[in-house]
């Protein structure tokens, strides 16, 4: 099969499931096409089976903005047509979902007729796609999909909520690739990290206020009155400087250490002993997973799709945004006995099983396999 994917290039959560199917379908034997304006930041190695196609747009002195969306439409029929392609996935809604519509009608006139899988993430449809200056495109260029998935059940349904959409939309949960996230610790890391053995915590994240980072500071000073314990923010973004602020007001920047974006987030995953994500909004958690892939709990709200991740009381806990108190005790809970931490680190790795790579793979090619049918293309095995 041959299957072109359209995502945004970054370390946010759609950009690294579509580029983790990707990859992964690579090395199933499928041919796979990516398609954006760089390269995607865990598209970490090529094989026989992946390409990168860049999309290059054209900055005139008559656009204050450069019309990404056009020339991603042109970069498709390009790519559709020269590389003939089964079928297009594109990875949010917005601008991706539209500009495959586009190259879609155009790729008609040369009598192809190629079909489109548009996975909805979260915030293209939660935040993004709400906006009214967005919304008429985003619901006809979801209808126009030939396939529509979400990452979550509550995600479907906030859809469905607040856009009237037509075609059926299929559940496929986010997913974890093992033999990347099975990393047994490195002790010298860990050494310099909690140099006296104290616990280490984690948030990762963008640092947008959706994410609640100072709600992290806060929890984690609770947890420090009662816990010897390190904090390591992994990632950038508008909140950091707050919330590097917030650690000197609170005297506890001895205790926090920002580490900025990190490519290898599964070597300081590995570590961690608790996961602190107190989100306003999750479509799906993908970052919790993660870490209870790498046999880390979970301290999480129980908003958007998390609870359809975390299971409260067997690999973590979960409690009303905002609920700094309760977030910290719960985890106090876990911290200050080994053997009930050790229980929640295995119970975690349980759980994250049940979205293992090799559980989830064969849901999207069965999907591909169904869309292609309806444009009358045969199946693939």
């Amino acid at each position: 099969m041959k299957i072109g994917i359209v995502c945004y290039p970054t370390f946010g959560g759609s950009g690294v499931v579509a580029t983790e199917l990707g990859k992964a379908l690579a090395d199933e034997g499928h041919q796979v096409h990516f398609i954006t304006y760089s390269q995607p930041a865990r598209l970490d190695f090529f094989s026989a089976n992946l390409f990168y196609h860049e999309v290059s747009v054209r900055n005139y002195p008559l656009f204050d903005y450069a019309p990404y969306e056009s020339a991603l439409a042109s970069k498709l029929v390009d790519v559709v047509r020269f590389e003939k392609l089964d079928i297009l996935h594109v990875h949010y809604a917005i601008p991706h979902a539209s500009a495959a519509f586009m190259a879609k009608q155009i790729l008609a006139t040369y009598g192809i007729h190629i079909p489109v899988v548009t996975t909805l993430h979260g915030t293209d449809i939660t935040l993004v796609g709400k906006d009214p200056t967005y919304k008429p495109v985003v619901t006809f260029s979801i209808n126009q999909s030939d396939g529509i998935t979400t990452v979550s059940q509550n995600l479907k349904e906030d859809t469905l909520k607040h856009f009237d959409i037509t075609r059926e939309i299929k559940v496929i949960p986010n997913f974890i690739d093992f033999q990347r996230f099975s990393l047994k610790p490195k002790d010298h890391f860990k050494k310099a990290i909690a140099p006296n053995n104290e616990r280490i915590l984690i948030h990762t994240s963008n640092f947008r206020k959706v994410k609640r980072t100072g709600d992290v500071i806060l929890m984690f000073q609770q947890i420090l009155k009662k816990i010897p314990s390190k904090l390591l923010m992994v990632g950038d973004g508008p909140e950091r400087s707050y919330n590097e602020q917030l650690c000197r007001d609170l005297g506890i920047c001895d205790h926090v250490r920002f580490l900025g974006k990190q490519d290898a987030v599964e070597e300081i995953l590995s570590v961690s002993d608790l996961f602190l994500m107190p989100s306003e909004s999750e479509s799906f958690g993908l970052a919790a997973l993660e870490a209870m892939a790498c046999k880390v709990p979970a301290i999480t709200s129980n908003s958007g799709g998390l609870p359809e991740l975390n299971v409260d009381g067997f690999c973590g806990y979960m409690s009303n945004v905002g609920d700094v108190d309760e977030m910290a005790a719960n985890a106090i809970k876990i911290l200050e006995n080994d053997q009930v931490l050790q229980q929640f680190k295995e119970n975690a790795l349980k759980r994250a099983q049940d979205f293992d790579l090799k559980k989830i793979l064969p849901v999207y090619i069965e999907y591909y396999n169904e869309i292609m049918a309806r444009q009358a293309k045969p199946a693939i095995a």
